[in-house]
């Protein structure tokens, strides 16, 4: 996939931008407020996606307008596309010219990895964070795991319902089997795809840190699943059906703790991803630049399984990335990271010195002021 023009209009502070990038790598330089993350969501939106700021629709439409809009030509599907977003307020989509009913319609379209500094959340937060680092990019893989997700959240909640109110109406005890058999059934669904999935990244991941890092030091990302005894790695081999019995196993074992804190103690929703550095965890041990490394790495690796997926390289933006980052990583991300298209903003000038093909772009006002070819 490749963006070929992108021109935006009455988007946040950005009144009127035409943009024409390179097929490789793409910097966007300039200080901070001037607009660079606002062009770095208008393309993560043209993916399908919802904005990486967790923002309303309304908000996207410079004050004072009517409306907002979003145009590219793309090349994809070995041939050139075009897409449309507007936004007055309400959001509507094209492709190729014609209308598009819904987002989950529209998805697809563009494929896409986004870093933003949000996602150095990822080790400061819990394991919700890293739960949903997996799952974003599971339902880019395969759209039906979004329905699945939506099916165990909602027998999750029923069972957690039923739970509370067992403690004052006992005859509610009996239902908590067939909820157990239920969330057990869709949870080993879950669990089952993150763990394939996760062995895949990490392969990948470890890779990508390696050329980062020049070897220095050795990645590794496991998943972590509560339904297994503690100490015992979740392996690819395990069926869905080994995965069901697992978990209901354990959601037996668990069940008094449940009725005493009326939730449920053991399943996906639980789980973690566990990142170390020399078998040390990265949320505990990790400087703020091995931090970034490693997040890069994973986003890095999603990339690569999104790009075999879909039989051809994705979108790769990547928002304030270069601070914290020594030369040879900075090195590493300008020139070595494959044959995605790449849009990378920074604020120092210095920082893309190393870029050996690409072009740059001087932001100020919302407005591109100036480009530079190396």
């Amino acid at each position: 996939m490749i963006f070929r023009k992108i021109s935006l209009s009455d988007f946040r502070n950005i009144e009127s931008l035409e943009m024409i990038p390179g097929e490789k790598v793409n910097i966007i330089c300039g200080e901070n407020a001037q607009g660079k993350t606002n062009l770095m969501e208008a393309l993560w939106l043209f993916t399908g996606a919802k904005s990486f700021r967790q923002t309303k629709d309304s908000e996207f439409i410079q004050f004072g307008k009517e409306k907002a809009k979003l145009f590219a030509e793309f090349f994809s599907e070995q041939r050139e596309q075009t897409a449309e977003i507007t936004f007055s307020p309400n959001k509507n989509l094209k492709k190729n010219g014609i209308d598009i009913k819904s987002s989950a319609e529209y998805a697809g379209t563009i494929g896409g990895v986004v870093f933003s500094p949000s996602h150095m959340n990822l080790f400061r937060d819990g394991p919700k964070e890293r739960r949903r680092l997996i799952d974003t990019s599971l339902c880019q893989l395969y759209p039906k795991y979004l329905s699945v997700l939506a099916d165990y959240k909602k027998v999750l909640d029923q069972r957690n319902t039923v739970l509370k109110d067992a403690r004052y109406h006992s005859g509610l005890i009996d239902m908590i089997d067939i909820y157990d058999e239920q969330i057990a059934r869709l949870g080993a669904s879950i669990i089952r795809t993150r763990v394939n999935y996760c062995e895949s990244l990490n392969k990948k991941a470890a890779d990508i840190y390696k050329g980062m890092s020049a070897g220095r030091e050795k990645f590794s990302a496991e998943y972590i699943t509560t339904v297994l005894p503690e100490g015992e790695k979740a392996k690819s081999s395990l069926s869905t059906a080994d995965w069901a019995q697992k978990f209901y196993s354990a959601l037996k074992n668990s069940r008094n703790y449940d009725f005493e804190h009326g939730i449920t103690s053991v399943g996906p929703h639980r789980d973690d991803l566990e990142v170390t550095l020399d078998e040390m965890p990265v949320r505990s041990f990790g400087s703020q630049g091995q931090q970034r490394s490693c997040i890069l790495s994973l986003k890095l690796g999603e990339a690569k399984m999104l790009g075999e997926t879909m039989g051809e390289p994705p979108l790769i933006l990547l928002d304030d990335v270069m601070s914290e980052l020594d030369s040879i990583r900075r090195d590493y991300i300008l020139n070595s990271i494959g044959d995605s298209q790449i849009f990378l903003t920074c604020c120092d000038k210095e920082l893309f010195s190393g870029l050996s093909d690409g072009k740059v772009f001087i932001m100020q006002k919302g407005s591109l002021v100036q480009r530079r070819f190396p």
